[in-house]
């Protein structure tokens, strides 16, 4: 529980500092493996004008770069807020183990961070989404998956 709490204290630095140095919203995140910090991150959705640079996901690409690997699976994440659905798929699509948050996705909302729009869209159908997805060339992109499923040699995600 020590642990725990050092490495969510970091977490919460990150998010203080970056309050202060303005690259984005008040959000830290640390990927932990064996006890140790193998990646950092925080928001820089502002000074990189990159609305996919999420504290979060900032520090799962850390992770990656500095362990070799785009399976983090031994891994665990502690961020300062809740994470959003962006941050949540993503922390999916690493394997990470376990997700550690402080504060929740009801004080991100009252900070001007609200979600629950996006959390409502996934389950709309997708063409009556506010922002419509309208699917095309469906068989075109079916022989690519066809040409997967017969290859000898694939990477498993």
């Amino acid at each position: 529980m020590e642990n725990n709490k050092k490495f969510m204290l970091e977490a919460i630095e990150l998010a203080k500092k970056n309050l202060e140095n303005g690259e984005g919203g008040p959000f830290g995140a640390v990927v932990v493996k064996d006890g140790k910090i193998v990646g950092r991150g925080y928001n820089r959705v502002v000074s990189t004008n990159d609305p996919s640079a999420h504290a979060e996901v900032n520090a799962i690409r850390d992770a990656c770069k500095n362990l070799n690997t785009f399976h983090l699976e031994g891994c665990d994440i502690y961020t300062s807020c809740e994470p959003c659905p962006m941050c949540l798929g993503t922390i999916y699509w690493s394997h990470i183990e376990k997700i550690y948050y402080a504060a929740d996705r009801n004080h991100a909302t009252t900070a001007g961070f609200d979600d629950s729009f996006i959390y409502d869209e996934i389950n709309i159908d997708p063409a009556k989404r506010n922002i419509p997805a309208v699917r095309i060339l469906e068989k075109e992109s079916e022989e690519v998956f066809n040409t997967l499923i017969k290859l000898d040699k694939k990477i498993e995600y």
